[in-house]
């Protein structure tokens, strides 16, 4: 899958299975819409039109289905068309779990997609997510030759016209940032340090003629980032605070997005064990997703000012790593004695949603991590955690998750309640909980709140992918704004 090229057509245009494979996947109820004529020039000769009707009497999806229509060159896949009220009605999770184990295989593959106009993004980012780019396989590494997918969306329902040129190069925009965030978070630390991390964001930068602002090492030291300097003072890679900006002229108002970029996560000093710390490569996935997403939404022309901040460490293990009961200050001003040095990424959140707030003057603030092993009992594999100070934009969040096919779900927001588990005699707060039985998710999202101050007039929201990193695309919110 690492060598794939995918791309979005109007058309893919007439071939017969055995030169160009393909995948037809859709509704159960929607693939009954789809004519003869209208799939007939992707499966003839070898296809008849009573095979074709005998394969979809055939499926019966529960939630999935699938039936080869001839050998392994052509096949259909059905997804349900009914979901539940917490899933994206694209099913967006199945169709990618469809494209990974039924795609034929060849160098040029079609895909063809049917679906109403409501579900085609979510499924243009879930078919992304099928075509990982990274790999280190010796094979992989020595194939040369490019394989190409084409995807061509049949609409069906009520506007079913063709997708027009704009809504392709918005499918293509979004599908390159979900690759770019998957490439990011499956490379590990040896090629994924904080300078490769930095590169990442000049690249992208670059592409869209935005010079990035960085704060590195002990500038940021000097210039109150305690956060971000304490976490990742003790790698061989010095943190960095990295900073994106869309200004365009007429913008209204001012929105930050900051990630959670720890590029590797041994816990610290209070070390993970030998179960727990592989996988922590992903712990930058925040960071990740977010400069995915404001690559593909700043290349949609975003009206709007849009920051995004990146704030960038390894949690790292040596003679100047921090220690249990030091006590750093953090950009707000603010004292934290640290309890868990695995607790890491809220102490570098602060720090950017500080300086979001500060310095880039946002009126809405959206951070992004892998925060806590704790979301995955919250809210489970496939929902992010949403937590926010704004009853609206809670219910905003979670629509554009049913929306995109990246699904959020809220968390208990009372910090009256539970901050009081950050208390701590010797500084204005630790950054562990006292009761890990408390609402640690809701909990972790309040430490990071509470830098801003309770009373902060913006919008705060707060998004915790620890589990759905594995499967994340364009990030909800990106939809919404």
């Amino acid at each position: 899958m690492a060598n794939v090229v995918l791309e979005f057509k109007v058309s893919a245009g007439d071939s017969e299975p055995q030169s160009r494979p393909v995948l037809i996947i859709g509704q159960h109820t929607n693939l009954q819409q789809v004519s003869w004529s209208q799939i007939k020039g992707k499966l003839q000769p070898v296809i008849s039109k009573e095979i074709w009707q005998a394969a979809l009497s055939a499926l019966n999806p529960n939630p999935t289905d699938s039936c080869p229509l001839y050998l392994n060159y052509a096949t259909v896949a059905a997804i349900p068309s009914r979901v539940s009220r917490h899933n994206s009605p694209s099913s967006a999770h199945f169709v990618s779990r469809l494209v990974r184990s039924c795609l034929p295989g060849g160098n040029n593959r079609c895909i063809v997609m049917v679906c109403e106009r409501s579900d085609v993004f979510a499924s243009s980012c879930a078919m992304a997510r099928a075509f990982p780019i990274f790999s280190r396989r010796s094979a992989s590494s020595r194939r040369t030759e490019k394989k190409h997918v084409t995807v061509e969306f049949l609409i069906v329902g009520q506007d079913a016209n063709p997708l027009e040129a704009a809504e392709l190069e918005c499918l293509s925009n979004a599908a390159d940032g979900v690759r770019l965030r998957a490439r990011i978070v499956d490379t590990p630390c040896n090629e994924m340090n904080t300078d490769h991390f930095l590169d990442e964001i000049r690249a992208v930068g670059n592409e869209l003629g935005i010079t990035p602002v960085i704060i590195r090492g002990e500038e940021l030291k000097q210039k109150g980032f305690g956060g971000i300097y304490g976490v990742g003072k003790a790698a061989e890679h010095p943190p960095a605070l990295a900073v994106l900006s869309h200004t365009p002229e007429g913008a209204t108002q001012t929105i930050a997005w900051v990630g959670k970029g720890i590029v590797y996560d041994t816990g610290g000093l209070s070390i993970k064990g030998k179960t727990t710390m592989p996988g922590m490569k992903r712990d930058c996935g925040g960071a990740a997703a977010i400069l995915g997403a404001f690559k593909a939404t700043i290349k949609q022309g975003f009206k709007d000012n849009l920051h995004a901040v990146f704030c960038l460490a390894e949690n790292s293990v040596g003679p100047t790593a921090t220690r249990p009961d030091d006590i750093h200050i953090l950009y707000s001003g603010k004292s934290v004695e640290i309890n868990n040095t695995d607790a890491e990424g809220r102490l570098v959140l602060a720090d950017g949603v500080v300086y979001a707030s500060k310095d880039l003057a946002a009126d809405i603030i959206l951070d992004m991590a892998t925060l806590t092993g704790a979301q995955g009992i919250s809210t489970g594999k496939h929902h992010a955690a949403v937590m926010t100070n704004s009853e609206q934009w809670e219910a905003a969040v979670v629509r554009a998750g049913r929306s995109s096919g990246d699904l959020a779900h809220p968390l208990v927001y009372c910090p009256e309640l539970h901050f009081s588990e950050f208390t701590s005699a010797m500084a204005d707060m630790k950054n562990s909980v006292a009761d890990r039985e408390n609402a640690q998710s809701s909990c972790a999202g309040l430490f990071i709140a509470s830098h801003l101050g309770f009373d902060w007039p913006g919008v705060w929201v707060h998004v915790d992918i620890a589990s759905p990193v594995h499967a994340v695309s364009i990030p909800c919110f990106a939809v919404w704004m």
